[in-house]
């Protein structure tokens, strides 16, 4: 029986597929370190008491870049390059997801409106990284190879997906609420459709390489279509809502280390 666990397990079991998905995700981490260290380099005057978090934001994604890229070594595995179509923090910004990175390389500041930007994009990156280190911690908590990494990153995770929404109910109270919103639906709708076509491309990696038959194939690929169906018709909304998180100033203080193996 086809299980999410199932499916993670084949490919954390096989050194080739394994080897893929942790590249995938270091390079997703380590640019989207770099994104968060160069935004808050640019943070407007009004707002350079949220410089700290986003430094801190960034400096989480780095750690897990490298614990990825670890993972990889504790194995005796060279990371391996990342097809582009698999690259969904790219994508995303290729279909002006986010804050452009030829404006963030640029020595300009940025303004509110950028910061509003920013912080929507992430609400709703940061509720699908959440959602997919939670099940993982669900199924590999206790594992011995990845356990460790596994819920470090996913407490991470769980800190970035509080702080989003703390600083954008901040900017909401402040005015700027028709704005996030508008914002925020925009990220979504486009989030989904992203995620759906990366998932595609990586199942038809992970296919070729663990040798998986056609109709192994099309059951997973209609899997995803149909997710990508109820967010479409509504799921999306679970990524534009703003609560008042438990977590309060989740990323008030320094980055926590990574897992010893580091």
């Amino acid at each position: 029986m086809l299980s999410a666990k199932s499916l993670f397990q084949e490919i954390l079991d096989n050194d080739e597929s394994f080897a893929l998905f942790c590249s995938i995700a270091a390079s997703g981490e380590s640019q989207g370190g770099w994104e968060n260290a160069r935004i808050a380099a640019l943070v407007p005057e009004a707002e350079r008491e949220l410089a700290p978090k986003i430094s801190r934001h960034g400096a989480d994604e780095d750690k897990h870049g490298r614990i990825f890229n670890a993972l990889m070594k504790k194995r005796g595995l060279a990371p391996v390059p990342v097809p582009p179509e698999t690259d969904y923090t790219m994508l995303l910004e290729k279909n002006g997801i986010g804050l452009a990175h030829e404006q963030l390389r640029r020595d300009e500041r940025l303004t509110v409106q950028d910061v509003v930007t920013y912080l929507s994009h992430s609400r709703v990156t940061e509720q699908r990284a959440s959602e997919q280190m939670d099940l993982l911690r669900k199924h590999f908590a206790d594992h011995p190879d990845i356990g460790r990494a596994v819920k470090q990153i996913s407490n991470d995770e769980d800190n970035h997906l509080a702080y989003c929404h703390e600083e954008l109910l901040r900017f909401a109270y402040a005015g700027h609420g028709r704005v996030i919103q508008r914002t925020l639906r925009d990220c979504a709708l486009a989030e989904i459709r992203i995620y759906r076509d990366v998932s595609l491309a990586v199942m038809a990696h992970m296919g070729r390489i663990l040798g998986w038959s056609r109709a192994k194939s099309a059951v997973l690929a209609a899997g995803i279509h149909a997710v990508y169906a109820y967010e479409r018709l509504g799921g999306w909304r679970r990524m534009v809502s703003l609560t008042p998180p438990e977590r309060r100033n989740a990323l008030g203080g320094p980055a926590t280390p990574e897992p010893e193996f580091v």
